[in-house]
Parts: C-alpha cells; structure tokens; sequence
C-alpha cells in the first residue's frame, strides 16, 4: 500500500498551498516562491512610486509558518521610512488578511498601543504577486527575546508595566468602548468610522483551518454566541478530523485487501502497524472529546440571550513579538522600552476569563528561588547557542541551558505578580476575572492538548474529577507533584 505525505490545497484559491505529514507532524510548505520583481512592482504601485529615480530595493527579510518577510527600503528620497511586506500563504483564504488589517486598524483607531500602519494590501491572489499580501510599516526596535538576557531587573519590570498598560488599554477599548460581543476576528470597512465600528466575524484560528480542517463543512466558524459555542466548535471540528482519519484508515485496508502482492508483505506489515497506532490515538482522542463535550455545559451556560462580553486578546504575545528599544526605556511610544507589539495574525476578541491569563511571555512553571549561576555547570566547548538556530540563538555566556531556563521561571514567577498589580490597577475587572478564571481555562488547555494527542487518559481523568465535585488544576494531573505554570 502506498501511502501519501501530501495534502494537496483545497481549492484552486489554495495552489500555492500544500500541507506535509512526512514528519512528525503536519507542516505547511510553498508549491512556489513570491518573486522580488513581482514584490517591487506591488509596493511602487501602492507607495505611488513610479519614476526609476525613486528608488525601492526588495529583500528577503525573515519567515514564519505561514509567512514570507520582504524588507522594503531605500525609499528615503520618497520621504518614505522603511516598510515590510508580508507574503502570505492561503490557509483561510481571504479572511487571514482581512481580519489582521481590521484588527491592526482598529488597534491603531482606538487605542495608542505601538502596531504596524497598514500602507496597503490585497486579500485576494489575484494579484502580480500571486499571493495576499500586506503592506506595514516597519516598526522600530529589536525582539525583547534577543536583549532579555542583558536587560535589567528594572527594565524588565518596565516592560511587563508597559505591556500591562497596552493590554488594558484593548480591553478598556473592546469593553467599554465598543462593547464587544461574541467571539471571533475583527471585521471592518476601509472608513474611519467602519474601523472605529469593527465587531467580531468569522473566526481566524489554527484550531479551524490547520491542514484539512479548513475544508470541513458542519463546523460553526464564528463569530460565536459564547464561551460554549466556541469550545463546542473546536470540539466538533476534533472529532471531524479524528472520524476523517478512522475513516481513511478503514478505506486503506480495504484498498490493501483487493490489491494484495506477495513482494510488498513487508511494506504492508509496516502499513498496517501505523495504521494500528494510527486509530488507537484517534480512538483516544474521540473518548476524550467526547467527554469534555459532556462536561461543557456544566462550566459554561449552553444558553445565553445575549453574545458574551469579549475584549481583543492576542494570543501569541511571546518576546519574539514584542519590540524594545536599543537603550533602558528607549520608545518612542511612551516611558516604557516597549517600541511595537506585532504579529496579529489570527488575533480574535477572546472571554473574558481568557484575557484574565497571563500574556504568552509571562507563562511558565512556578519559581520561587532564584537560581544561583555558580551551582549549575559550564556549557560543553562548541555550544556558545542555546539551540544552534542562528536566528533564535542567545549567548550561554559559558553556562547550561538548565540555568537559563531555571532563571526565566523564576524571572517569570516574580513578573507574574508585577503583571497582575499594574493590570488590577488600570482595569479592576480584570482581577474579578482572574479569580475565576483557572477552571475554564484548564478545560481549554484540555481541549487544546486533544488536540495534539498528548496526556489523553490523564485528560480524561481530570474530567472525571471535575465530574465528581473536586477542582483540581489540569497540570497537577498531568504533571503530579510538577510545578504548575502560571496562568
């Protein structure tokens, strides 16, 4: 039996997407490459650049998991600073694109949180390029990931202050302001008044369109009513995807049967015994669903007039995605060394328990004492990097990486509480919230888990302890006597 490790595109809007699973798991790859003529062509036509005495130079800039980064520049006798265009591959078609500009622009109308401008964009592939497209600005600073090893305390401190001042300012701006309701991605006209009146659509999330997941029918996209409708959503399309595989694993043994050949026994021997793995996990993980689908209701009300209050969350807010400045506070937004907070693709308004976590950087194991850099060993010759990535890699200054993760959890531990004063102070809600919070979110941890196939019995049993009236945190079950991450 022969098997396939490529998913081909959807439809025809998704030819330059292919999704492979010939690792350990699925991967979205390019079918072709944007070309820099074609790139140039786009950003001279929408910057109003039309003479060859106007310079723009086009280059390869960095990429992401679905994403290509050209640095624009050389526009200075435009008048024009330096700009970055971000080429996109098509995995939700049209509503990626068009749900970051409206959020970027809703960002930028309502609140002085430091985001891209958007000079343009196309959410069609219809287009020179032959891909969606957006225009930015290119924003001041470097990623706090590269400076946080040689940051102060205090600087530290004043980052977290700053991003709990930003933070506050969306949720202020989402609940008070424009008082949104329901769950999903902004949605927007090109006016100042439509940007100012966005409200959540159609939902952007990994959780909807990885790999065949877009394709699925029967599946609610948003914008969702509630809490429930949401997690009830990613619960169905799970168990969609795991009833897709049994179903393909049915219709390969059946095609394997008719086909038989002596001289591939031992292909089919190693066929089948993936395809035993294969439906043992997508068993596992349907009883699972299945039972967090049980339990749902009991943690969040199935029936609600009207669409739940939500706030803009992003969901991604690692130190990769927060720009500081090169000097202690260096912004030119603000006191703060916070400079810009970027990648708000897939960006939703989230519950209000969920804005109530703590942001991406800010979540890792309990800490409490500070580790002690002589009492953890020297590096081995040769391993200056933390992982050997030239893009990522931070200087060990000799030491293990065992002590810097140590000292990020305990740098972690003690901004927690710095994160969670300054948020209690600029929004009160937010600690009504947080002290409510912790149960919810462990029963969309779970189903985020489901997801990944990871922890599915102790899942299971956490759901049964929920059940029976007990509160346990998932990670204790998951992890036992493990420190749990901060939430």
């Amino acid at each position: 039996m022969q098997k396939t490790n490529t998913h081909d595109a959807i439809n025809r809007d998704q030819d330059t997407l292919e999704w492979d699973d010939s690792g350990l798991g699925l991967v979205p790859r390019w079918t072709r490459l944007p070309q820099l003529d074609a790139i140039e062509n786009i950003c001279r036509r929408t910057l109003g650049l039309t003479a060859d005495s106007e310079p723009c130079r086009v280059s390869f800039y960095a990429a992401g998991a679905f994403n290509r980064l050209y640095l624009v520049d050389g526009l200075e006798r435009s008048g024009l600073s330096d700009a970055l265009l971000r080429v996109s591959l098509p995995v939700d078609p049209k509503h990626k694109t068009a749900g970051e500009v409206a959020t970027l622009r809703w960002i930028r109308a309502a609140t002085a949180v430091p985001v891209p401008s958007v000079y343009g964009f196309e959410d069609t592939s219809d287009n020179g390029i032959g891909f969606e497209w957006i225009l930015m600005e290119r924003m001041p600073g470097v990623a706090a990931y590269q400076r946080w090893r040689t940051m102060s305390t205090g600087d530290k401190t004043a980052l977290v202050e700053q991003v709990a001042v930003y933070l506050s300012q969306l949720f202020r701006a989402s609940f008070d302001t424009a008082k949104f309701r329901g769950i999903g991605t902004l949605e927007s006209g090109d006016s100042d008044d439509a940007v100012l009146n966005s409200r959540p659509g159609r939902m952007v999330s990994r959780a909807l369109f990885w790999g065949p997941r877009g394709g699925f029918t029967n599946v609610a996209r948003g914008p969702y009513h509630s809490s429930h409708d949401w997690l009830q959503a990613e619960l169905v399309i799970l168990q969609q995807e795991q009833s897709g595989i049994l179903d393909a694993i049915d219709s390969n043994r059946k095609d394997s049967g008719n086909n038989d050949d002596d001289d591939d026994d031992d292909d089919d021997d190693d066929d089948d015994d993936d395809d035993d793995d294969n439906r043992e996990e997508a068993e596992a993980i349907l009883e699972a669903t299945k039972k967090l689908q049980n339990l749902l209701p009991r943690l969040f009300p199935a029936v609600q007039y009207l669409p739940e209050q939500t706030v803009l969350w992003h969901d991604d807010l690692s130190l990769q995605n927060i720009l500081v400045g090169n000097k202690s506070h260096d912004s030119s937004h603000g006191n703060g060394p916070v400079t810009a907070i970027i990648d708000w693709e897939s960006v939703s308004t989230a519950p209000l328990w969920v804005a109530a976590g703590m942001p991406g950087f800010l979540v890792g194991p309990d800490r409490q004492k500070e580790p002690q850099r002589d009492t953890y060993g020297d590096a081995s010759e040769g391993s200056s990097n933390d992982d050997g990535d030239d893009d990522d890699s931070l200087d060990n200054e000799g030491k293990t990486n065992l002590y810097w993760e140590h000292l990020m959890e305990y740098e972690q531990t003690q901004l927690r509480r710095v994160y969670a004063v300054k948020m209690t102070e600029l929004w009160p809600r937010w600690a009504e919230e947080a002290a409510n919070a912790p149960l919810k979110a462990d029963f969309h941890e779970a189903v985020s888990r489901c997801a990944g196939g990871f922890h599915l019995r102790r899942i299971t049993q956490w759901v049964d302890a929920v059940e029976a009236g007990q509160r346990p945190r998932l990670h204790d079950v998951l992890f036992g006597a493990a420190p749990r991450p901060g939430t």
